[in-house]
C-alpha cells in the first residue's frame, strides 16, 4: 500500500473531521425535497380546521365546496371510515402502565374529526382540486357549524372536579397516573434528611419549527391496489408498518413509503400524521396523485408540539451535603389525544434521567398525563431527557445556595466515582462507563472559573449583570431495537451503504463511511448511502434518541465483517487458494505468505464477472453484497458539563447570552466535526427555550403566539461562540464504543443557562427562581421587586 494511499485514509479514519458528504449538494440547492416532488396529473390538497378548541359538530355540508371550478373531491370522517380506515395509533399503550397496573387510556383519534373536535386546528375535512388556490377556495365554501363547548388548556385544570371532559371514556381527563419506585423509602429518606430543597418548576411547551413544513405525495395504483407515500420521516420502516397495519388496514407489502431530503424534525416527523392519511385515502378515492404541504401558520397549529409539564422536585441530603433521595411529581400536558410516544417522555425519560451523574440512592417518579384542548405532544429534541436533567440541575442549584455550599463542590461530593462503575442507577438502569468528575475538571478549567469575578466587574463598568451557571448532564439514549446494515458494490465503482436509520439533518454519510471504511479501507469518495426507501430495506429503527451512529454504525461495522467473510471465500476462488489461507488487511486479500493479492474493490468487479458468466461454485457467495439485520446495542450515557454566562439589562431586563463552555463525554468520536456541530445546535434549542420560546393559549384554547410574530426564536446574533471539548470515555456496550450526541446539547444548556439568570437573580434581588422563558418583562420585573418568581 503506498504512503500516499495510506495518508489519504488516515486523513478520514475514525475520528477525524471530516467535513459532510451532503452538504456540497444541498448548498447548491440541489437537495430534493418532498414538496419538490411535482408528479404530471397531481391533484392538490388542502386541509380545512377546526376554529374552535372544542365543541361539537352540528353541520358539516361540503356540497357547495364540490360545485367549486376544479374540485374532485372532498373528504370528511365517513370516507376514510367506507374505506375502513383506522385511527391514529399511541405506539406505547400495552407498554405504559399506570399505578395500580392500570392501562393507559387512548381514546380514538380520528384523521378527520368525527362529531367533536377537540383542538383549535384539528383537521375536519380534506379538499383535492386541480389547483392549491382552488382547493383553498373550496374549504371556503365548506358549510361547517360547531356548538362551541368550555375548553381546558392546562393539565392540572382538567384534572380538577367539573373541568371540561374531552373523552366519555377518560374520566377526569386522566390518560395515566404512573409511578416509579418505592415511596415509602423515598419518604423516609426524606424524613431523616439533614437538608431538602424543593422547587415547583415549569417546563414550557414549545413549537417545534423545522425549517421545512410537513408535506406528503400520495399515491394509489388501482391496478395493484398499493399505496406509495412520499413524505419526511425519520425512518421509513417503522413508519410504514405503522401506517399499513394500525391504520390503513392493509398488508404491509401494499405500502411504499419513501422519504427524500429532510429540512429537520427534532421528532416531530417521527410518526404519521392525519393529513398523510387524507391524502392516501383521496389518490384512492380519486385515482390521481395527490400532493398536500402544510402552511406556516397551520403548522403551529398541527404539528405536535413539545415538552409542557409543571413539576415538583426534591432532593434530600444528609449532613455532609451527600444525596439520600430524590422525588419528581409531575403533570404532563398530552394534549387533544395521545400521539404515537404517548407520555413516555415525562413518564419514562424523566426517572432514567432525574438521577443524572449523582449517586442517588432511592428514586421516587409520579406523573400524571392529562388531556386538554390543545395541539398533541410528541417528541421534540430529548423528550423528557432535557426536562429530567433540568430539573435535577435547577434543584441541585438551588440546594447550593439554601445549604451555602459552592455549587461545584455540590456536585463533586456526588458524583459517580469512574472506580463504581459500571454503576448501578436508582432509575435501575446500569451506567457501562463515564468519568464523571474529570468531565467536570475539566470544564472548570477551560471556561476559566477563576477569571469570572473579573468578567463580572468588566460588566458592571458597562452597566450590565453578568451571572454564571453550571450544569451536569446525563442522558440515557435510545433503547434497542431492530436494525439492519447493507453494503452493496456498483459497476460504476461506488459502494452503497443501506442502512434503517434516517438523515433528517445529522449528515449520516460520512460518519458511516468512515465506519465502514476503517474495516474495508475503500475510499471515502467511493460511498453513497441509501436511507429512504422502504422497498429497500429489511429492518430499521429509523433516526431518534441520540442512537444512529451505535445503532446503524453498528450494523454497518457487522455488515463490513461480513464483506470481509466472503471475500475471503471468493478471493480463494479468485487466486486459487484454501480459503484458511487468506488474509485481509487495508482493503486487500493476499494469499499468506505471498505478494499475491487483490484488493477489495477489484474483487468485487472480479466476482460480477464471475457471477455473469455463471464461474462461481453455488456454495459460495455469489457476490460481495450483505445485507443483515440485529438487534442493535442497548443505551449509551452521554454526559457533560456546561458552563454558560450571561449579561442582563437591569433597565431593559434583556438577558445576553455571552459566553458557553462545554465539555462532553461521547464515547469515541467518530467525527468531531459533526458531534460538535449537533452539540451547537442543541445548546441553541435549549437557550431558545430559556430565553423566549414558549406557546401560549387564551382560556379558550385559542392560540395567542400563533406565527413567527409572536412565537420569538433565537437567531444567530443571539449565540455566543460555543465552546466545544471532549473527554471521551468510549462505552463498552458498543463495536464502536460511541455514545451518542444529538440530544445532549438541549439537555446541558436548559439549566446551565437557568443557572446562570438565577445567579444575577438571586445576588441582585434575592430571587432563586425564575419560570421559563425568562422573558426581558419577566426578569425586569423581578429585578425590580415588581412580580414573584412565578412557578407552578
Amino acid at each position: 500500500m503506498s504512503a500516499v494511499h495510506d495518508y489519504e485514509f488516515e486523513r478520514f479514519a475514525i475520528g477525524q473531521p471530516v467535513p459532510r458528504g451532503e452538504d456540497p449538494v444541498l448548498l447548491r440547492g440541489e437537495g430534493r425535497y418532498t414538496d419538490d416532488i411535482a408528479l404530471e396529473g397531481a391533484a392538490q390538497g388542502h386541509v380545512l380546521r377546526s376554529p374552535y378548541a372544542h365543541g361539537r359538530i352540528a353541520r358539516l355540508d361540503t356540497g357547495a365546496a364540490l360545485a367549486q371550478p376544479g374540485v374532485i373531491a372532498v373528504l370528511t370522517a365517513a370516507d376514510l371510515d367506507a374505506q375502513g380506515i383506522g385511527t391514529m395509533p399511541c405506539m406505547i399503550a400495552d407498554r405504559l402502565k399506570g399505578r395500580g397496573d392500570t392501562p393507559l387510556k387512548v381514546p380514538p383519534y380520528p384523521p378527520l374529526a368525527k362529531e367533536t373536535v377537540r383542538y383549535l386546528g384539528q383537521p375536519v375535512a380534506f379538499v383535492v382540486a386541480e389547483t392549491l388556490g382552488q382547493a383553498r377556495d373550496a374549504a371556503e365554501a365548506i358549510v361547517l357549524e360547531i356548538d362551541e363547548l368550555p375548553a381546558v388548556t392546562d393539565p392540572r385544570a382538567a384534572l380538577a372536579a367539573g373541568a371540561p371532559q374531552l373523552h366519555d371514556a377518560v374520566p377526569n381527563n386522566m390518560a395515566i397516573d404512573w409511578e416509579f419506585g418505592d415511596a415509602a423509602a423515598v419518604e423516609a429518606a426524606f424524613a431523616r434528611a439533614h437538608h431538602v430543597t424543593r422547587l415547583k418548576i415549569r417546563n414550557s411547551r414549545l413549537v417545534v419549527s423545522a425549517m421545512e413544513p410537513r408535506a406528503c405525495v400520495a399515491e394509489y395504483d388501482t391496478q395493484t391496489g398499493h399505496y406509495t407515500l412520499t413524505t419526511p420521516s425519520q425512518g421509513v420502516f417503522g413508519f410504514t408498518n405503522i401506517l399499513a397495519n394500525r391504520i390503513l388496514n392493509v398488508p404491509r407489502d401494499t405500502v411504499h413509503v419513501r422519504t427524500p431530503n429532510v429540512g429537520g424534525s427534532f421528532g416531530m416527523k417521527s410518526a404519521p400524521y392525519p393529513e398523510y392519511i387524507a391524502a392516501l385515502a383521496a389518490a384512492r378515492i380519486t385515482g390521481r396523485a395527490v400532493r398536500w404541504r402544510d402552511t406556516r401558520s397551520d403548522s403551529f397549529l398541527s404539528d405536535t408540539h413539545g415538552r409542557d409539564a409543571w413539576a415538583e422536585a426534591a432532593i434530600a441530603f444528609d449532613a455532609e451535603g451527600r444525596l439520600l433521595a430524590g422525588r419528581v411529581t409531575s403533570h404532563a400536558n398530552s394534549g387533544a389525544y395521545l400521539g404515537q410516544m404517548g407520555p413516555n417522555a415525562q413518564t419514562g425519560n424523566i426517572k432514567n434521567n432525574f438521577p443524572c451523574v449523582y449517586q442517588l440512592p432511592a428514586l421516587y417518579v409520579r406523573t400524571i398525563a392529562a388531556f386538554t384542548n390543545v395541539t398533541p405532544v410528541g417528541a421534540y429534541r430529548g423528550a423528557g431527557r432535557p426536562e429530567a436533567v433540568y430539573y435535577m440541575e435547577r434543584a441541585m442549584d438551588l440546594a447550593a445556595r439554601e445549604m451555602n455550599i459552592d455549587p461545584v463542590e455540590l456536585r463533586r461530593r456526588n458524583l459517580i466515582g469512574q472506580a463504581q462503575m459500571p454503576y448501578k442507577a436508582a432509575s435501575g438502569l446500569t451506567y457501562d462507563s463515564g468519568d464523571f468528575a474529570t468531565v467536570l475538571d475539566k470544564a472548570i478549567a477551560a471556561s476559566d472559573w477563576s477569571g469570572f469575578e473579573a468578567r463580572r466587574a468588566e460588566s458592571a463598568r458597562a452597566g450590565l449583570l453578568r451571572g454564571r451557571g453550571i450544569a451536569c448532564y446525563l442522558e440515557v439514549t435510545g433503547p434497542s431495537a431492530k436494525e439492519m446494515g447493507g453494503i452493496r458494490f456498483g459497476e460504476d465503482g461506488t459502494v452503497t451503504m443501506v442502512s434503517g436509520s434516517l438523515d433528517y439533518g445529522q449528515g449520516h454519510l460520512t460518519p458511516f463511511a468512515q465506519v465502514v471504511a476503517s474495516r474495508l479501507y475503500i475510499p471515502l469518495d467511493r460511498f453513497r448511502l441509501l436511507q429512504g426507501d422502504v422497498d429497500e430495506l429489511i429492518a430499521g429503527s429509523g433516526t431518534g434518541g441520540s442512537r444512529t451512529i451505535i445503532a446503524a454504525g453498528s450494523l454497518l461495522l457487522k455488515a463490513a465483517d461480513l464483506v470481509v467473510e466472503n471475500g475471503r471465500q471468493l478471493a480463494a476462488h479468485v487466486l486459487e487458494a484454501a480459503a484458511d489461507d487468506i488474509e485481509f488487511e487495508r482493503g486487500r486479500f493476499r494469499i499468506a505468505g505471498t505478494d499475491r493479492e487483490i484488493g477489495v474493490m477489484e474483487l468485487a468487479c472480479r466476482v460480477r464477472e464471475l457471477a455473469a458468466a455463471g464461474a462461481i461454485p453455488d456454495d459460495l457467495p455469489q457476490s460481495l453484497d450483505v445485507a443483515t439485520t440485529d438487534d442493535t446495542p442497548p443505551s449509551s450515557f452521554p454526559n457533560g458539563a456546561h458552563v454558560a454566562e450571561v449579561e442582563i439589562d437591569r433597565e431593559t431586563g434583556t438577558v445576553k447570552f455571552v459566553r458557553y463552555l462545554v465539555v462532553d463525554d461521547f464515547g469515541t468520536l467518530i467525527n468531531p466535526l459533526l458531534v460538535e456541530g449537533q452539540v451547537h445546535g442543541g445548546v441553541v434549542q435549549g437557550a431558545g427555550q430559556v430565553l423566549m420560546e414558549n406557546v401560549v393559549y387564551d382560556a379558550a384554547g385559542q392560540l395567542l403566539t400563533g406565527s413567527y410574530m409572536d412565537y420569538a426564536m433565537p437567531r444567530a446574533i443571539d449565540v455566543p461562540d460555543i465552546v466545544f471539548a471532549a473527554h471521551s470515555v468510549p462505552a463498552t456496550t458498543n463495536p464502536l464504543g460511541a455514545k451518542g450526541c444529538g440530544e445532549a446539547g438541549c439537555a446541558g444548556a436548559l439549566p446551565a443557562v437557568t443557572n446562570a439568570i438565577v445567579d444575577v437573580l438571586a445576588r441582585e434581588a434575592g430571587v432563586t427562581h425564575i419560570d421559563l422563558p425568562a422573558t426581558p418583562e419577566k426578569v425586569w420585573l423581578l429585578l425590580n421587586g415588581r412580580a414573584a418568581a412565578g412557578g407552578a
